[in-house]
């Protein structure tokens, strides 16, 4: 093998396709379908180019105040990286440092497992009962390290934050992960939590809930200890990681609660709307409280619809994976979209036959 017996060798995350045809409708890989806040053009107006002839503050100070003021934290609870993503990956270097496993469940965001394997950590899938939720005894046992998102992904049922609290004070020596990357789209954060246990760690994104999915803004909320632990990785990794126009626009998208949140309330009555007209084609889904659906249909396999989908220039998501392989996961875009999924799925159905 020559060379290559010394390459470390992983199975790498497979994300959603990024078509360049922009007249696919993209419901495949949970962007936010409206455009970032208008705050965010003037501000870059306002940038020069002879900002970016220097590094940017390796503390992402602005975008950190901004954060710590909005979720009512101290700065030095709050770590920013260059997507959740990022902050996850320098989270598994930086807390999962133990010969116990880290347990996360058996349907979930597949970037855990990938994670787990390229840092060498042990791990262990915890399986979700028969209705895709968490079963908390299965946390309350010796182990390297907890994480699971919250609503889980692709299924997007959401855990409560008692039950996540218990998995906390259960688990003091081990340091909880909690990835609330649609938690903005009905959940209620874990956040008020942190300042009682300084194991917890809460992770979001710009992605999302801000439509800056471009702008690989993630971060990260937690006790002083433990932003302070991942800061030393993050500087002795790479100290400037989130870049300058990053820095700004995520500040100034911070500052736009009112565009956020107009944003946020309009995907999630789309998301009920759209839902309640699957329903009557015969879907089922569960309760997601994130920006996208999560279905199976009573009669026809799920891997026929993404095909069908595909073939008619309608992206969704499908894995073929055990327990999930006979579900979708369609990204909620806007009303305009929606209405052209909901139209070829009552035409597909009704012409097919068994239906």
């Amino acid at each position: 093998m020559g060379f290559e017996q010394n390459i470390r060798r992983v199975e790498p995350y497979v994300a959603g396709e990024q078509p360049e045809d922009k007249d696919i409708v993209k419901l495949n890989t949970n962007e936010c379908p409206y455009p970032p806040s208008p705050a965010l053009i003037r501000r870059a107006e306002q940038l020069s180019m002879q900002q970016l002839r220097l590094y940017p503050d390796m503390n992402a100070g602005k975008l950190v105040d901004a954060l710590a003021a909005y979720y009512q934290v101290r700065p030095s609870q709050v770590f920013a990286g260059v997507g959740s993503d990022d902050v996850l990956s320098l989270s598994f270097m930086t807390f999962f440092h133990s010969d116990r496993p880290v347990l996360f469940p058996d349907v979930t965001y597949s970037f855990y497992d990938v994670w787990a394997q390229l840092h060498g950590i042990p791990y262990e899938l915890c399986p979700l009962d028969e209705n895709f939720c968490i079963r908390r005894e299965d946390y309350l046992r010796p182990n390297g390290g907890i994480i699971f998102p919250n609503p889980n992904a692709p299924t997007g049922i959401l855990e409560s934050v008692d039950t996540i609290e218990e998995i906390v004070r259960k688990n003091q020596d081990s340091v909880v992960i909690i990835d609330e990357a649609y938690i903005d789209f009905g959940g209620e954060s874990a956040l008020p939590l942190v300042d009682r246990y300084e194991n917890l760690l809460i992770v979001q994104t710009f992605s999302k809930s801000r439509a800056l999915a471009g702008l690989r803004i993630g971060f990260a909320i937690g006790s002083e200890k433990l932003i302070g632990y991942l800061k030393d990785v993050k500087f002795s990794f790479n100290s400037y990681t989130l870049n300058l126009p990053s820095i700004e626009l995520g500040a100034a998208a911070v500052a736009d609660d009112a565009y956020f949140r107009e944003t946020v309330n309009k995907i999630i009555r789309t998301r009920e709307r759209t839902g309640a007209e699957l329903a009557q084609l015969g879907f089922s889904l569960t309760d997601s409280r994130a920006n996208f659906l999560f279905v199976s249909h009573e009669s026809v396999p799920a891997a026929e619809l993404f095909a069908a989908l595909r073939q008619n220039r309608i992206y969704v998501r499908h894995w073929n994976r055990p327990r999930i392989d006979n579900h979708l996961r369609i990204t909620v875009g806007t009303d305009e979209q929606m209405e052209r999924l909901l139209a070829f799925l009552k035409n597909y159905l009704k012409n097919r036959k068994g239906v």
